[in-house]
């Protein structure tokens, strides 16, 4: 895996967590380490979803791909925080 690879892992899962912890509800006691852990992992899962229901590839921006990683992100960063809480 190359640098730049790593590095566009981190920013888009970044923006995946930050979106996801926009749309989870409450307040969320988690770092922006585990937001951006919990944000990579909704992409790398979310484009599995997609590409098994058949909308990983579509031309132009890939929304329902997005939608996917971004509700996933949601709901790891409640469930984190969650965890969290109960310590």
């Amino acid at each position: 895996m190359e640098i730049s690879s790593i590095i566009s892992a981190i920013v888009i899962g970044l923006i995946i967590g930050l979106l996801g912890r926009l749309l989870a509800p409450g307040r969320q006691p988690i770092g922006l380490l585990w937001t951006i852990v919990v944000g990579i992992v909704a992409a790398f899962v979310g484009s599995a979803i997609a590409a098994g229901l058949g909308v990983a590839d579509t031309e132009g921006v890939d929304w329902i791909e997005w939608l996917i990683q971004i509700a996933l992100a949601a709901v790891g960063v409640t469930a984190l925080a969650r965890t969290r809480l109960g310590r």
